[in-house]
């Protein structure tokens, strides 16, 4: 071979080797698909619908977990809403007055997929056959609880007997194709009588029925630490909310009512600017076989900004 083929030879085969180390040691993302919890944006879904999703997928965002009342919701979890949307400040919410299949075009012509919708626990209990009917619509494969009734987690009976609601339903949404979820707030993480009321929902379900949805700033209110949880509860955890504390903060008391939840509402911020170890935490769930990363800045004002520092911060992991 003369020099200058070999040369060219060698310049070829060097190309070629840094290509494939480039291919070898890409770097792949901490969170593959950010999702959206969409109590993020409701007032943006009231106004404007269509925008709010085009919005969502310019920014990267690729899914979103929806929050009830649905149509198909009872009496009683529309009467419960109704209660509290003055205080809101907007009424939206589920399908935003779509139908399931309108509601599901509008995320797919956006590339947006819906891995789970919140729900409550008068219609988990009661209208499990029409929302799974709306879940196996659109995809969601997870049904969730955001949070237990304050009448039904007063004392550690009480909690007994929401593990017994938690395997019923669980089983009844098994049988409908789909999966039941629990999301904590701050409550039930501080020791009583030397037990931790979220160990006994852990304890006394069947992890073939019942999975968790952790919520990373009422998780850290309440005095817990996600890490721990995770590891512990090691494929019990499908999903997770993200949000970042602008500073580190505790609840007042057990974190066991809304007011104070909205007393730390101040102290949201987007992922990446408060105090958080979101790197070390994200990499512990995904670890211990969290699915689905939701994030979740409560009503956040201007959106098209905080949401946008949020998804590309959890994109550069």
């Amino acid at each position: 071979m003369k020099r200058r083929q070999f040369l060219q030879s060698t310049a070829l085969f060097s190309v070629a080797s840094l290509v494939n180390a480039n291919e070898l040691f890409a770097r792949t993302p901490l969170v593959n698909k950010v999702g959206l919890g969409l109590f993020s944006i409701p007032q943006m879904l009231e106004n404007d619908f269509e925008a709010a999703f085009a919005m969502l997928a310019k920014m990267g965002y690729k899914e979103v977990e929806c929050f009830g009342p649905y149509e198909f919701s009872t009496e009683k979890a529309k009467a419960s809403w109704n209660a509290v949307t003055p205080q809101l400040g907007f009424k939206g919410s589920g399908f935003f007055n779509k139908t399931a299949s309108d509601f599901l075009k509008a995320a797919k012509s956006n590339g947006i997929s819906i891995p789970a919708m919140h729900t409550d626990l008068d219609t988990l209990s009661n209208n499990m056959g029409p929302l799974a009917e709306a879940a196996n619509l659109i995809g969601a494969k997870y049904v969730v609880l955001p949070s237990i009734p304050d009448a039904e987690r007063k004392t550690l009976d009480d909690y007994k007997k929401v593990a017994e609601k938690f395997n019923a339903i669980g089983a009844a949404a098994k049988k409908e194709g789909i999966c039941f979820a629990y999301h904590n707030h701050g409550y039930g993480l501080n020791i009583v009588n030397g037990t931790m009321p979220l160990d006994i929902i852990f304890d006394q379900t069947d992890p073939s029925l019942v999975y968790f949805e952790m919520d990373l700033y009422w998780t850290i209110a309440g005095g817990a630490d996600p890490v721990e949880l995770f590891k512990k509860h090691k494929g019990r955890y499908k999903m997770v909310h993200i949000k970042d504390m602008k500073e580190a903060k505790r609840f007042a008391g057990d974190g066991g009512d809304a007011s104070q939840w909205i007393s730390l509402f101040p102290y949201m911020t987007s992922c990446g600017e408060g105090v958080l170890d979101l790197p070390t935490i994200l990499a512990a769930a995904k670890q211990n076989g969290v699915e689905h990363f939701f994030v979740e800045q409560d009503m956040v004002q201007s959106p098209e900004i905080a949401l946008k520092k949020s998804v590309d911060y959890l994109k550069s992991l």
